[in-house]
């Protein structure tokens, strides 16, 4: 079986382009649905590399869709369950991004990343380690790095542009941003979100460390889920028979890219760096083995 080339950006000339994100390229359908194709573009410290992951976009839209899916009893999401062929007539098209493609109801993003951690790593170990808090949250003393939190705590952030880094913000200012009734929804979803995530995760042999959601409205004020859902893009996954408190564990997500990246010399604003071909191919192996751990070998 060929592998499909990567795409680093997709060209569907059929449709009116509406935006390019760090991995999304986002077109108009109509005034009620888009069309969201997830690329190979990876970005680092909210930086756009210039070597794709060759499959990551397919890996990405099929365990979104497997979340979007299965969590859709906790609350609604953006997917339409408009088949891609009705949008994409065109073969040429449609074969460029078949399975990296998905048709969603156009929604009214909110202004912040809901961030749930269950564990502490990363930037919140960091915090900890100088002030006992993580974005503001005081936590118990004597804690380990990657040790699992007493409560999965929710630490949001604004959302950047591209090329820009996001800041985290302490609930009350999410309160400002979007409303109190508001905020109080994307917290508690987020959190009842994370934790039925967790359970089955951990089930199939992975950790979820932590996560990002985004949320967006419908014109009743609904609040979905939207953008993408769990992945190894928006979440921090570890091994299960791996796992050990007081060592930052190996990762099925692109932190073996971010390790990598903190070995040159590079200041994190764009530019990128180019990747090796062997640093790129592994990353993307960690990406399947992900998705085959979640959601099987099919």
């Amino acid at each position: 079986m060929t592998t499909p080339a990567a795409l680093y950006q997709s060209t569907l000339p059929s449709l009116t382009l509406r935006a390019r994100g760090k991995v999304r390229d986002i077109y108009d359908i109509d005034d009620k649905y888009m069309l969201i194709v997830a690329t190979d573009r990876l970005s680092a410290f909210d930086v756009i590399l210039p070597d794709p992951i060759p499959g990551k976009g397919r890996v990405l839209t099929r365990i979104s869709n497997f979340w979007f899916n299965k969590l859709s009893y906790i609350m609604p999401n953006h997917l339409s369950g408009i088949a891609l062929e009705t949008v994409l007539p065109d073969e040429a098209e449609r074969t460029q991004v078949e399975g990296r493609a998905v048709v969603v109801k156009k929604l009214t993003p909110l202004p912040v990343e809901a961030i749930v951690r269950g564990y502490l790593i990363g930037s919140g170990w960091k915090d900890y380690l100088k002030s006992g808090e993580v974005c503001g949250i005081k936590l118990p003393a004597g804690l380990q790095q990657a040790q699992q939190l007493p409560e999965a705590i929710y630490t949001p952030s604004t959302k950047a542009a591209v090329d820009q880094h996001d800041e985290n913000v302490s609930f009350e200012e999410t309160v400002t941003l979007m409303g109190r009734d508001l905020a109080e929804q994307v917290r508690d979803a987020s959190l009842k979100i994370y934790k039925e995530a967790a359970r089955y995760a951990v089930e199939r042999g992975i950790i979820i460390a932590d996560t990002k959601f985004e949320f967006g409205v419908d014109e009743a004020g609904v609040l979905h889920l939207i953008d993408e859902a769990l992945t190894p893009d928006s979440s921090r996954f570890w091994p299960a028979d791996q796992y050990e408190v007081g060592m930052s564990p190996p990762s099925f997500d692109k932190q073996y890219i971010r390790d990598y990246l903190e070995t040159l010399d590079w200041n994190k604003t764009a530019p990128g760096p180019a990747l090796p071909t062997e640093v790129a191919d592994f990353c993307a192996k960690k990406y399947h083995e992900a998705e085959v751990r979640l959601l099987g070998d099919s």
